[in-house]
């Protein structure tokens, strides 16, 4: 799996906890209003909506705000037209970056984010220059907690999952989105400890990032573009060694 998964399964741990709640909370209202506006607000028969609500749990976002986010996509409650939109760019070391955001106010995130990428040496580019890289997949990482993860990752197989890696006594997995959710609680119920679980877009290929001032500066634009206000998920195609992965993820 790409450097870029471990990066968010990073990012997911520090958000629980995050200083930052309210900003957290909300991309998580927006992400559930637009899922609700676009599916309906049965989370029942709406994957997005379903997925978002998960999400907004794990980073313990209040059962209320959760019911006005749904209300506000459903027409029952008010505030400004929020657009989906993404932009596309690169990083140091010509890393491919696909960011994904929900505002009202385009001029005023085509700016932000243009100005970030200058500022942490990267650029924006045009519409499809990268976007074709990356493919809608699940994602799945956990702990077999005391099961066999040979036996477990095969079983794994059997669930459906596209491709399972045995990493330092972990499960990798991915799954095709339509089946993410049926193989995420096939693994929970054989025993698995699920400790990062998306439906994220998946880079095809993937550019090592090596140099220690290189990897510390795209990091430090990764982390600069997922903290502004609009934006909701941001994807690279980088390759860094899970060590250095680490250790600098401490340090931006």
């Amino acid at each position: 799996m790409s450097g870029h998964s471990k990066w968010a399964g990073i990012k997911h741990k520090k958000a629980i906890t995050d200083a930052r709640k309210g900003a957290v909370f909300t991309k998580m209202a927006r992400e559930i209003t637009v899922a609700a506006k676009e599916g309906g607000g049965d989370a029942n028969g709406n994957f997005r909506l379903r997925l978002a609500i998960q999400r907004a749990r794990e980073v313990n976002m209040p059962a209320d705000n959760i019911e006005r986010a749904i209300k506000r996509g459903t027409g029952e409650g008010g505030g400004a037209a929020i657009e989906e939109l993404r932009y596309e760019g690169y990083g140091p070391g010509g890393v491919a970056i696909l960011i994904d955001v929900l505002t009202d106010n385009r001029n005023r995130t085509a700016s932000d984010i243009r100005n970030t990428f200058s500022r942490y040496g990267g650029n924006m580019a045009d519409a499809g220059a990268v976007a074709w890289i990356f493919k809608r997949k699940g994602l799945i990482s956990a702990d077999p907690a005391g099961k066999d993860p040979d036996e477990l990752a095969l079983q794994v197989i059997e669930l459906g999952a596209a491709d399972v890696q045995v990493e330092d006594g972990h499960l990798e997995v991915e799954t095709e989105p339509e089946d993410f959710e049926t193989v995420r609680d096939g693994m929970t119920q054989a025993g698995a400890k699920i400790t990062h679980a998306e439906v994220t877009m998946s880079p095809s290929n993937t550019v090592p990032v090596t140099e220690e001032r290189e990897a510390e500066k795209l990091l430090r634009l990764m982390d600069a573009l997922e903290e502004s206000d609009d934006v909701q998920q941001v994807y690279a195609n980088f390759d860094i060694a899970t060590e250095q992965l680490e250790r600098l993820s401490q340090a931006v």
